[in-house]
């Protein structure tokens, strides 16, 4: 994939190793350092496994908490990390007091769920609807090839009845022709269908339409209150940032720089969040205790 910086240069990365770049003409070489090594070194970390994240260990105790920030704050970084899909450099992931840093991402996928900004992924589109919750009902146990029975299907049917999008009627329905709203559903509930110890939602709605997004925020909210899912989700949505959750975490430059909980987020505004955001010094950089 080649990457374009305007009156610059394009560029790609080859095997986390060699920038191969195509500046334009006349351009002086301290510009094409300086613009080329900027843009590029995040990439060259991901293409090396590697994830530079400014602080220690953030232990989460049974609760929702929202992270917000730029684009580029570390937020999908931090995720990432959690979930085994990078590597750390230092520091440790600590789940129920289990020490999780060194685990693949297929064993932490056993008990962390997720949901992507995406809704292509987290589901096999050229499979039925029904053996998409087969699948995900597996996960922990060891792999069967049992076939679905008569009671697993009715199981499913009435957890997608609670989705209200009429989903439990088409089980046989291949999920690729589903809508993005009724596939995050759908994606939701297959995270959740064997209760997870941590799910992650990074920016789960923000490829839907507002009124999609809503629903989905609202069934989210639902599932994790019902089930007492200790969560994680990403939003830019700023009033969505203090409406869901129990406490809102503000990202910038790899770092959580406020912690916002209690009654002062109780009387926290969109405006006050914002100033925050851009007046805060604070750096929570050894140990973040959300409790």
């Amino acid at each position: 994939m080649w990457f374009y910086i305007k009156g610059i240069a394009t560029y790609y990365i080859k095997n986390g190793q060699e920038i191969v770049v195509e500046p334009y003409r006349d351009i002086d070489d301290h510009y094409i350092k300086t613009y080329i090594f900027g843009s590029s070194f995040g990439l060259l970390l991901v293409q090396r496994n590697i994830v530079a994240i400014h602080g220690g260990t953030v232990v989460i105790n049974d609760k929702a908490i929202i992270c917000t920030g730029d684009t580029g704050a570390g937020k999908s970084t931090l995720f990432q990390a959690i979930s085994g899909a990078v590597d750390t450099k230092s520091g440790s992931i600590i789940l129920n007091g289990k020490d999780i840093t060194f685990e693949p991402e297929y064993r932490r996928s056993r008990v962390i769920g997720r949901l992507f900004q995406d809704p292509l992924k987290g589901t096999a589109p050229n499979m039925t609807i029904e053996e998409n919750l087969h699948l995900s009902n597996q996960r922990g146990k060891h792999f069967s090839l049992n076939l679905m029975s008569h009671r697993h299907r009715e199981n499913f049917k009435e957890a997608l009845k609670e989705l209200d999008l009429g989903l439990e009627k088409r089980l046989d329905t291949k999920v690729g022709l589903l809508s993005g709203g009724q596939r995050q559903a759908l994606t939701l509930l297959m995270a959740t269908l064997v209760t997870p110890d941590l799910l992650l939602l990074d920016e789960h709605t923000a490829a839907l339409d507002p009124k999609t997004a809503h629903k989905v925020l609202e069934l989210s909210k639902k599932i994790v209150a019902e089930h007492d899912i200790t969560t994680l989700m990403i939003t830019h949505n700023m009033e969505d940032a203090l409406k869901y959750g129990n406490k809102t975490m503000i990202m910038k430059d790899g770092k959580i720089i406020a912690l916002i909980e209690g009654k002062k987020r109780e009387e926290m505004t969109v405006e006050g969040l914002i100033h925050l955001y851009s007046t805060s010094s604070n750096e929570y950089t050894d140990h973040v205790l959300l409790k």
